[in-house]
């Protein structure tokens, strides 16, 4: 069963959130209010930034980016997630389901890559204030972002290739809300070691490489912070990275627990109700978290709350 002429695999079956009709009612109000607020939270920030040249610096390009981002990833598997809730069938299609796989992965590859670029992007601001200007100019800090985003799309592209050429002659019955790698290969009945020595590898550098990039950033501003000797100074330090701090510790908290397992244990309820905080719940916070914790946002939109 391959791709092409050789396959006579035509769909999946998205086990999604088993039960009643009124849990799967209440589940789609539920995540639909979710995608909305999560759609109009980071429309708004985007927007905010597009209009307010007080916010046209690299901090808030690169929130930009992580809003347009979260944007994409959440479309990429809800709207799927809330037509299965409702309806009698639960099939998605061979060629639906590897291209949801391909982008919620390559979306939150870009996270992880975008996430490191902010922290380093923080470093450079409060360890070195007098070079930040010259040195996050606008060539550099849009290299970081488009690199950002190739970098993860590329990363998935290998393992989405030799997925898409995996054989399949058992149940196709997927037991989670979205298509994952892992349920390609635990349902593949050919040999999948290929797939799993790039998939860990490329995972070990994406994830890793960019926690390692986050957390020597937070090491550093840390340090400078606590040599601040003005109270005003450590607040105006602290209200520019605690936003993004609070992001990558819920992100990378929600990862770890995640993926540092065996994959065996990936259908486990547990582990669907934290992939649902992780996928749902962070870029939900996102905009919110940015707005309550960034004193300029907040002074853009009590003008444009009192101006109405």
């Amino acid at each position: 069963m391959r791709m092409g002429n050789q396959t006579n695999l035509k769909e999946f079956i998205l086990l999604g959130f088993p039960g009643s009709w009124y849990l799967q009612l209440t589940l789609f109000m539920l995540f639909l209010f979710m995608y909305i607020l999560t759609l109009l939270g980071n429309i708004t920030i985007i927007s905010l930034v597009g209009t307010h040249r007080r916010l046209h610096s690299p901090m808030y390009y690169f929130l930009c980016n992580l809003s347009f981002l979260d944007i994409l990833f959440t479309t990429a598997y809800i709207p799927q997630t809330l037509s299965n809730l409702v309806s009698q069938s639960k099939a998605i299609s061979f060629s639906s389901c590897l291209l949801q796989m391909y982008f919620v992965f390559s979306l939150g590859c870009t996270e992880y890559l975008l996430l490191a670029v902010m922290a380093y992007d923080r470093y450079l601001a409060i360890c070195h204030p007098f070079y930040y200007s010259s040195a996050m100019n606008n060539t550099f800090f849009s290299q970081l972002a488009f690199g950002s985003w190739v970098s993860g799309f590329l990363t998935v592209s290998g393992p989405a290739f030799l997925i898409s050429r995996l054989t399949f002659c058992g149940p196709t019955i997927i037991n989670h809300f979205f298509c994952d790698i892992d349920s390609w290969i635990a349902l593949s009945c050919t040999d999948t070691h290929l797939i799993e020595m790039v998939y860990i590898i490329l995972s070990f550098i994406i994830v890793l490489g960019s926690c390692v990039v986050t957390i020597v950033s937070y090491i550093y501003i840390i340090s400078t912070v606590l040599r601040i000797k003005s109270t005003k100074g450590w607040q105006k330090a602290f209200s520019t990275c605690s936003a993004h701090l609070m992001v990558v510790v819920i992100w990378y908290g929600c990862s770890i627990f995640l993926y540092v397992q065996p994959s065996k244990q990936n259908s486990l309820p547990m582990n669907k109700i934290v992939t649902l905080l992780n996928m749902y719940t962070t870029p939900l916070l996102n905009p919110f978290i940015y707005t309550l914790r960034n004193k300029e946002i907040k002074e853009i939109l009590k003008e444009v709350f009192s101006m109405r």
